[in-house]
C-alpha cells in the first residue's frame, strides 16, 4: 500500500501506475463484522442521556476523596444519618454493625472515633500509634488471663493445656556453652 490509501497497481508492461482503490473496478471495500458492530455502538451512545454533574465528595471518616453523582451521594448521606462515608469505610461500618448485634449508629461512631484517633496519631508518629496498639493488645490479654482463676487453670491441665513452670533458657544457654568448650 501506498502512502494516503493508495494501491500499487502493475500492468503487464511492468509499469506502476498509482490509483484510488475505490474507483478500481476490480477492488472492494470490505467492513468486518466487529467493525459494523462497533459503529452501531457508537451510534448507540450518542442517544444516551449526559451524564449530570460529578462532584468531589470527602470521606467524613477517613478524609479520602472519591468522585460521585449527587444522587449517590444523597443514597451514601440517607443510609448513614446524613454523614458521607466512603465505600472502604462503608464495608468497615457493615462489619462493625454485624459484630455490635445491628446498631448502625453506634458502629458508624465507633468507626469515625478510630479513624480520627488513626488520622490524629498515626499518621503523624507511626511508630508510638504501633507501640499503643500493642500495648492495648497486652491490656486485653492480662484482663483475659487474671478472669482465669485457679480453678480453670487446673481445669486446663487436666483437658491437656501445657502450663510452663520455669523457663528452658539456662538449659539452652549451658548446652550452648558446652559446645563452644569442645571445639
Amino acid at each position: 500500500m501506498a502512502p494516503h490509501g493508495e494501491a500499487i497497481v502493475r500492468n503487464s508492461s511492468n509499469t506502476v501506475n498509482l490509483c484510488n482503490p475505490t474507483k478500481s473496478t476490480n477492488l472492494q471495500r470490505t467492513i468486518s463484522d466487529i467493525s459494523f458492530e462497533l459503529s452501531k455502538e457508537a451510534a448507540d451512545l450518542q442517544s444516551l442521556p449526559p451524564i449530570s454533574e460529578i462532584e468531589d465528595a470527602k470521606c467524613e471518616c477517613c478524609g479520602m476523596t472519591e468522585e460521585c453523582t449527587p444522587g449517590y451521594v444523597g443514597q451514601v448521606r440517607d443510609k448513614f444519618s446524613g454523614k458521607w462515608i466512603c465505600g472502604l469505610c462503608s464495608e468497615a461500618v457493615k462489619e462493625e454493625t454485624d459484630k455490635n448485634g445491628g446498631n448502625r449508629e453506634e458502629a458508624l461512631n465507633s468507626h469515625m472515633h478510630a479513624c480520627v484517633r488513626f488520622n490524629k496519631y498515626g499518621r503523624a508518629y507511626p511508630i508510638l500509634y504501633q507501640a499503643e496498639a500493642m500495648r492495648e493488645i497486652l491490656k486485653k490479654r492480662q484482663v483475659r488471663s487474671k478472669s482465669m482463676g485457679a480453678r480453670d487453670n487446673a481445669a486446663a491441665t487436666k483437658k491437656g493445656g501445657i502450663l510452663r513452670s520455669s523457663s528452658c533458657i539456662p538449659a539452652i544457654t549451658r548446652d550452648m556453652s558446652d559446645l563452644t568448650m569442645e571445639n
